[in-house]
């Protein structure tokens, strides 16, 4: 390579912070309040799939605003590709896209590459044999991530992941195998999700056992909170040193306010 020519890399090192807007998956309970949750972020506009129409619902109850913007289910891998294509104008108001449920997205994309790269069969003979539909899943599904990312570096829009919570097997190389929370995905699909998310907010009810002539039972579930700290028993992290626990109060409204709250403070170093 001509001396000349060759790039000094030294000279590109920077020690500036540059914030981006977050990469968050927020996961919990059926009815826990994720969507609310979602739609009292400011500026928000929902991608839903065509099997969640829990927003709808909400605004239909009078549970959220009536005028949160929604864009039409997408029925096909292409249609969320193509609404995140459109995102990227830069005249739109929005701030905060919302994915309800991120595990509908991920159906969407098995069943493109079921019916691209499989003929549609999801058997032995196709998807499924030897889960290789999944592994073959993966290089779209960081084509997804990376259009989130377009999104948050173009156009300053954060991006929520909202997901089903799923109790699964946990292979425990230091001792017994135990059960845990984490969002209902395929573990592949989560496991490159995982590692895109700045957060990762586990969404419960506080509960306390105690036990009644040697049996346990269950008190509480009123209270609820969104964990952000790794545990034996759940999936969470986060890179913005927030406490372990954020009460979600008693609304959607509450549950971001006590988040931004939260977010603010670690900025300062609280």
């Amino acid at each position: 390579m001509n001396a000349k020519a060759k790039k000094d890399w030294l000279k590109e090192i920077r020690t500036d912070v540059k914030a981006r807007p977050p990469a968050m998956v927020a996961y919990g309970l059926p009815g826990i309040g994720k969507t609310s949750f979602g739609a009292a972020m400011p500026g928000c506009v929902f991608l839903i799939d065509d099997k969640e129409d829990g927003i709808n619902t909400l605004k239909a109850s009078g549970l959220v605003a009536a005028n949160t913007p929604v864009l039409p289910p997408a029925k096909t891998w292409r249609c969320v590709t193509g609404m995140l294509e459109a995102m990227l104008d830069p005249d739109h108001p929005y701030r905060f896209l919302i994915v309800d449920t991120i595990g509908g997205l991920e159906r969407l994309c098995h069943e493109h590459v079921c019916n691209e790269q499989f003929g549609g069969e999801w058997g032995d003979k196709g998807f499924a044999s030897y889960q290789k539909g999944y592994e073959v899943s993966l290089p779209y599904w960081r084509e997804l991530l990376n259009a989130f990312d377009k999104l948050r570096l173009e156009r300053g829009m954060g991006v929520v992941c909202l997901a089903h919570s799923i109790v699964r097997p946990f292979k425990n190389p230091a001792g017994e195998d135990y059960d845990r929370y984490a969002p209902d995905m395929h573990h592949k699909t989560w496991s490159v999700t995982h590692k895109w998310a700045d957060v990762v907010l586990f969404l419960n009810y506080y509960v306390e056992t105690t036990k009644d002539k040697g049996r346990p039972k269950g008190r509480g579930g009123r209270t609820r909170y969104m964990h952000t700290e790794y545990e034996a028993a759940f999936e969470a992290k986060n890179r913005h040193n927030l406490p372990p626990m954020i009460d979600m109060g008693q609304s959607g409204g509450d549950a971001w306010s006590n988040l931004k709250q939260a977010l603010i403070q670690s900025k300062g170093g609280a």
